[in-house]
């Protein structure tokens, strides 16, 4: 669905392939958010986009390109739904009333293809950010010979008209829906096209060993004429290792684009919830001196060096005959088989309990960080006590060494900063098709070696394609109307 924040509502869902990808015609949008504000633009895109606009403002003079001017629109229909505002059985016309207009000076920038956003003409009308007054300007537009936009359309268009690759385009929503900054330099870093170039010189080097493997065809009683069969045997390494170098990072690029789920989990009365607190930086869980209090799941989002984290309370974990908390308990094992990363709290003013090593155990497999709270009190064991565990010691209260547990949680996720200035792969479907690309030259470098490197370029060829084309699916080079309507559905309407 498209993001809560977006005019989403009341339009309907992507048209058909035929229907969407046509740019023939004029489309309209409102590309700021639902509510009120200071601020409010009306997009529209097409081949009357300008004319579309001198309607709404009465002007009979053309729009100066990439000149803003102050105009003041004419009669506006209001744009509440017919049967939204008025009486049953009123079947007047829209907007029919005097007191159904509304008006409002505006600020229209115009800009001609193919130097504008979507590659055609756009025109920008820049209102008061009245709900009202928005949506009488774009019923005004859709009155003057403009259609309603469809999600994503405009960047749709851009993508058509050669103004993005699909990678820029899908960073484009990236950018929009992320809540971290992390989340938005990732998603920047693809539309200034890093991960563009770097593909293009990997599928450059590809296409050109697939060119002398094609040109040695015409030679076949002399064998590979334009390139070495040893030669080759090494280009397809180097290329399958410039992916590999792609998808080394893939698992924290993700991580970085959908976040992570963090379960705190402990015996009882270890300061679970604290911690939950202090790192939300709100009160949000109640914490009493008495065991038992948190009896469910809290769940709230949070931005934990840099990563979107959903935060996990958990009940603490023992033996009981309460079934209420015994139900609380179970949820809490529950959350730790679901989470990407396990908070493990020990207390360290108290002895360690047969429960707190059980829970050491039962949690040694899967990626935890162990948290050592309460080091302002007088010790009743030391993490010396733990032979071979990494510990971070922490005073919830006293605000002691959460750096450290920041830095210890990033690390643990695998996504601990990284000053090297690679591109970032964070999308699962160009992950896919990376792995696909990878496994196609590890077929064809597999072949060379097998046959002694005997094998006809036209069985190296057949593979080298195969990866050709996967790359080409990342980029938007080859894909499919069914693949751009499910990538673009999910955008915003006005984007």
């Amino acid at each position: 669905m498209p993001d809560a924040g977006c005019w989403s509502t009341r339009v309907p869902t992507v048209r058909t392939a035929p229907d969407m990808f046509s740019v023939d015609d004029t489309i309209v949008a409102i590309a700021t958010p639902m509510g009120r504000g200071g601020l409010g633009i009306v997009r529209i895109s097409g081949p009357r986009a300008s004319s579309v606009a001198a309607i709404l403002i009465g002007r009979a003079l053309p729009l100066v390109p990439r000149h803003a001017t102050l105009a003041t629109l004419t009669s506006v229909a209001l744009a509440a739904s017919p049967t939204d505002l008025r009486p049953p059985g009123d079947r007047r016309p829209q907007g029919s009333s005097p007191s159904q207009q509304v008006r409002d000076q505006v600020v229209v920038t115009f800009f001609p293809g193919p130097q504008s956003y979507t590659g055609d003409d756009v025109a920008e009308l820049s209102a008061h950010g009245s709900p009202v007054v928005l949506q009488g300007i774009l019923r005004a537009a859709m009155t003057a010979g403009a259609r309603l936009a469809e999600p994503g359309e405009f960047t749709l268009r851009a993508f058509l008209n050669g103004k993005l690759d699909l990678i820029q385009a899908e960073a484009v929503r990236d950018l929009i829906e992320a809540v971290t900054p992390l989340q938005a330099r990732a998603a920047f870093d693809q539309l200034e096209g890093t991960l563009t170039t770097t593909i293009g010189e990997i599928e450059s080097k590809l296409f050109d060993l697939m060119a002398r493997l094609e040109a040695s065809l015409d030679f076949p009683d002399e064998g590979y004429h334009f390139v070495q069969r040893e030669a080759a045997s090494q280009e397809i390494a180097a290329l399958a290792q410039s992916l590999d170098a792609l998808s080394a990072n893939a698992s924290r690029g993700r991580l970085i684009r959908e976040g992570a789920q963090i379960a705190i989990i402990g015996t009882p009365n270890v300061g679970k919830s604290s911690l939950f607190n202090a790192l939300l930086h709100a009160n949000r869980a109640i914490v009493t001196p008495v065991p038992g209090t948190t009896r469910d799941l809290l769940t709230e989002r949070a931005d934990i060096g840099g990563l979107a984290i959903a935060l996990v309370d958990t009940a603490g974990i023992r033996e009981t005959v309460d079934v209420v908390e015994q139900e609380g308990v179970s949820r809490a094992r529950k959350a730790i088989s679901v989470a990407d990363l396990t908070l493990l709290v020990l207390d360290q003013s108290r002895p360690l309990s047969e429960q707190d090593r059980a829970l050491i155990d039962g949690t040694s497999s899967r990626r935890r960080v162990l948290v050592v709270n309460k080091v302002d009190l007088a010790p009743a064991w030391t993490p010396d006590d733990l032979p071979g565990l990494h510990t971070v010691e922490v005073s919830v209260t006293a605000g002691v060494g959460f750096g450290s547990l920041v830095d210890a949680m990033t690390t643990a996720l695998a996504a601990a900063p990284d000053d090297r200035d690679e591109p970032l792969v964070t999308n699962v479907r160009h992950i896919a098709l990376l792995e696909r690309a990878r496994t196609a030259l590890g077929r064809a470098h597999d072949a060379l070696l097998e046959s002694n490197h005997e094998i006809s370029e036209e069985f190296l060829l057949a593979d080298l394609q195969d990866a050709a084309l996967h790359l080409q699916e990342i980029t938007g080079r080859r894909t499919t109307d069914d693949l751009l309507a499910h990538i673009f559905q999910n955008f915003c309407i006005g984007k």
